[in-house]
This record gives C-alpha cells, sequence and structure tokens, in this order.
C-alpha cells in the first residue's frame, strides 16, 4: 500500500524515480551481548506476526547504486528516544531481555529510475520530503552504528538580570523563544531580585513551560471582564459548577477528566490484581469518564507527532483519573490556524490575519 502510494504521487509529480521495495530496520543497543536463546526471543519480537519469513538479519537490498538503484534510508534523529523504542525497550524487558536499552526503527527504500539512469539529488530531495518528518527524523547517509548524535550540551549560562535588568530578560527572551509576556518579564525581575541572584538559561526555559497558560491555565482561572463588568467565575469555576448542583456529576475537571455517574455492570476481573491470576466474573459499579485534549502545538508543524500526542492526552487523562479507567472510544478533531511560517504558505492560510 506504502508503496503504492508513494509512486502514484511520484507519477503525478512526473519524478523520474519510483519505489521498487521498502523495509523496516531496527537498531538495537544492549549493555552486555545477548546469549542465542535471547537472540531468538529477540528476533521473536521483531518478526512480522503475519510474515516471519521476511525477517532477517541482513538487509535485503543493501548493496547501494546499481543500474540506476540508489538505497534511501530514514529514522528517527539522534537527539531524543523515540516513544515507541520505550515501548519496545519496555516489552523486551518484560520478556525477560533486562540487557536490552533502546530500539529504533528506520525505513529502507529501494528506488530506481524509469530510464535506467543514476537517480540525482533534486529527485531524492523530492522523495525525501514525501516520506520524513523534518522535525522528528533525518535521513541516514549510512547504517547506524551506535546511537551518538554527535551533539555536545552547550554549558549553562548566567544572565545577568542584576547588572542588565529587564533588558538582560528581554535578550534572552527573544534568543530561547520562551514567550513571556508583560507579566511574566515583570514577575521574574522582582523575584530573582528579591533572590538577589542571577537565574540561569535553564532556569528561565523551565519556568516558561512549567508556568505557562498549558501547565498552569492562567486564562481558565483568570478574571473575565465582559464590557467592563467583572464576572463573578472564572471559567474554571465554571466549569466545577456542576458538582454544586443536584446533577449526575462525580468529578468535574479533576485530574485533567470529568464523570458521572454510571450504573452496574457484569464484567470479569482477576482473582488477585498485580500479579498472574485467574479471572472471575463479577458486577462492579462503573461511571462514565470524559475528557477533552487540546494540543496547539506540534500538530501545524508535524502532524503525525502532533496526533499521537493528542491522543495520548486522552488516554492518559483518563487513566489518570480516580484508580484508572477503560477506554472504550475517542474522537478528534484537528484544527490548524494560520502559521504563517516564512517561505512556506499553506492553503487554508489568511495572510491578512494578524495574531
Amino acid at each position: 500500500f506504502v508503496k503504492d502510494s508513494l509512486n502514484r504521487k511520484l507519477e503525478e509529480k512526473k519524478e523520474r524515480c519510483r519505489v521498487e521495495n521498502s523495509e523496516l530496520c531496527f537498531y538495537v543497543q544492549s549493555n552486555s551481548p545477548l546469549s542465542s536463546q535471547q537472540w531468538e526471543t529477540l528476533r521473536w519480537l521483531l518478526s512480522e506476526t503475519f510474515e516471519p519469513e521476511g525477517f532477517s538479519t541482513a538487509s535485503s537490498f543493501l548493496e547501494g547504486e546499481e543500474n540506476g538503484k540508489t538505497v534511501l534510508e530514514v529514522g528517527p534523529r539522534m537527539s531524543f528516544t523515540t516513544a515507541w523504542s520505550t515501548n519496545a525497550v519496555a516489552i523486551c524487558k518484560a520478556c525477560g531481555l533486562k540487557e536490552i536499552t533502546r530500539i529504533e526503527r528506520s525505513t529502507r527504500f529501494l528506488l530506481k529510475s524509469i530510464d535506467g539512469s543514476a537517480i540525482n539529488s533534486q529527485d531524492l530531495e523530492f522523495f525525501l520530503e514525501q516520506v520524513h518528518d523534518r522535525m522528528t527524523e533525518m535521513r541516514y547517509e549510512n547504517p547506524l552504528k551506535n546511537f551518538d548524535s554527535g551533539m555536545k550540551p552547550q554549558p549553562v549560562q548566567s544572565i545577568q538580570l542584576l547588572e542588565r535588568g529587564r533588558e538582560a530578560l528581554l535578550e534572552i527572551n527573544d534568543e530561547m523563544g520562551l514567550a513571556f509576556d508583560e507579566q511574566d518579564v515583570e514577575l521574574y525581575l522582582n523575584l530573582f531580585k528579591e533572590l538577589n541572584r542571577n537565574p540561569t538559561n535553564v532556569e528561565l526555559f523551565d519556568l516558561a513551560q512549567s508556568n505557562s497558560e498549558h501547565s498552569r491555565h492562567w486564562y481558565f482561572r483568570g478574571r473575565i471582564v465582559i464590557d467592563g463588568k467583572e464576572q463573578e467565575e472564572s471559567l474554571m469555576s465554571v466549569v466545577k459548577s456542576t458538582l454544586k448542583e443536584n446533577t449526575n456529576s462525580v468529578i468535574a475537571f479533576c485530574d485533567n477528566s470529568s464523570a458521572i455517574r454510571g450504573f452496574k455492570v457484569e464484567t470479569i476481573m482477576p482473582q488477585e490484581p498485580g500479579k498472574p491470576s485467574k479471572f472471575d466474573k463479577k458486577e462492579v459499579d462503573y461511571d462514565l469518564l470524559f475528557t477533552a485534549e487540546t494540543h496547539n502545538f506540534p500538530t501545524g508543524v508535524a502532524p503525525k507527532p502532533g496526533a499521537e500526542t493528542g491522543t495520548g492526552g486522552r488516554i492518559r487523562d483518563t487513566h489518570a483519573t480516580g484508580r484508572g479507567s477503560l477506554v472504550v472510544a475517542g474522537t478528534a478533531c484537528y484544527c490548524v490556524g494560520n502559521l504563517q511560517i516564512p517561505s512556506y504558505s499553506l492553503p487554508w492560510e489568511d495572510s491578512t490575519f494578524d495574531y
């Protein structure tokens, strides 16, 4: 399906290359050598469920340029461990492979030109744009030998706030994209003057995240003034007000979720939760849990990771409520505003709109 979809797109754009084949490649890091039995377990875990014969410890087409064919490999950037790797390592450990510390997967494409000539850099660049996310993925010029990104952490900097005052804070705000507004600037100026010391760039970056609207819900808890008249309730108190009424609400906006009174259902439950055991049929009282997840980044810039963040947030929020939950159903709607990225206009954007 992926191969056919990509080839249709290449044909529509009148590109000279086509996808002849593709394969997934797994890079595995361990802190000690694996035994033959552990290798078999790992092979079983990584093999395709319905086509285990397709698994191999060597690439099926890593011969390089030959007869107008080129191998192009894309995978995650080495600067972070992917969520997929975290889950894969957890599964390995559950299967007794304690030595596995990281697993990443890439995709290799075997490309061929339609006329048998060599594929040029322009063709490769166009194809690369179709198959990878620049924010989270990169092209591997050669198969990986390790996960070292080659990047070294920059030294922690002391921001000369006491010596230069407001100017120093505004400079680092602009340089690091901290998005401090006027109230933030005044707050942190006064805070570090009271502490009688300069902040570091690490501290300011942390404050920008942990004290942000996303984390603190300042607008939800802030004063509401409509037509010059301050309202008695904040948005947060309006959301929670259903608990004060004689309704079927159990919790409102607690642990990022709300629940209404449910009913008794018959289900199966383990005899001994927390350890392997038989399941018994029991009647339990289950309430209905609801949550909504909003994310304004990175869905517009990186659609797939953004969607994963939103979906993961909805699942996490319900699981974190009370003693946990069962995910039954979910809906998703993604709306993207005017990003207005320089030299990258998008069809839905209104260039006259100013935030």
